[in-house]
């Protein structure tokens, strides 16, 4: 699958058009419903391989390896997980908060103080969630190389990102999608 064509399948699976308010608490008139696409396999397979082209570009570019791959609760769950899948690097989960039962942790997969970690997000609008991963990982002791965004809405994700001093990429951006 061609990259336009990706663009166009996420668009055709996820676009909704109406009144939607965001994570961000901004409302807007469209809505990349997430788990539309990261549900679908046709859709999913292809994401994992472009995610996995991006991160040996952002290593090489970077000149290191990340020892993990990392995603938030609950749309970069199923990305995260394709792009461990694709790269055969192991990836950890971030909650959105502890849990209250069991082990009652908030990263749930091994992450060892100092390893390296690049996260795998779904739609960044202002890059809130990310960023609250971030906070996390780096509170386990990971040093967070890059975020990988699935789709930036152009809506200050990239600044918010790179003012907390973490790289920021996107596989797709609202007017790759043609939107806006």
């Amino acid at each position: 699958m061609t990259h336009n064509e990706l663009a166009r399948a996420i668009t055709d699976a996820a676009l909704l058009h109406g009144e939607f308010t965001l994570r961000s608490g901004r409302t807007s008139r469209y809505y990349l419903d997430k788990y539309l696409f990261t549900t679908r396999p046709d859709v999913l397979g292809p994401l994992a391989d472009v995610f996995a082209a991006r991160i040996a570009e952002v290593e090489a570019s970077m000149g290191q390896r990340a020892d993990r791959l990392a995603g938030a609760e609950l749309g970069g769950i199923p990305l995260v997980t394709a792009a461990s899948l694709r790269t055969g690097r192991p990836c950890v989960l971030v909650r959105n908060r502890k849990k209250d039962y069991g082990t009652a942790k908030q990263l749930e997969g091994v992450l060892l103080p100092g390893e390296s970690v690049i996260i795998v997000e779904d739609v960044a609008t202002t890059g809130g969630q990310a960023l609250e991963a971030v906070a996390v990982l780096r509170g386990a002791g990971a040093r967070v190389l890059a975020i990988i965004a699935t789709i930036d809405r152009l809506e200050g994700a990239r600044t918010n990102v790179e003012s907390a001093g973490v790289r920021f990429e996107a596989l797709f951006t609202s007017k790759d999608l043609g939107i806006g």
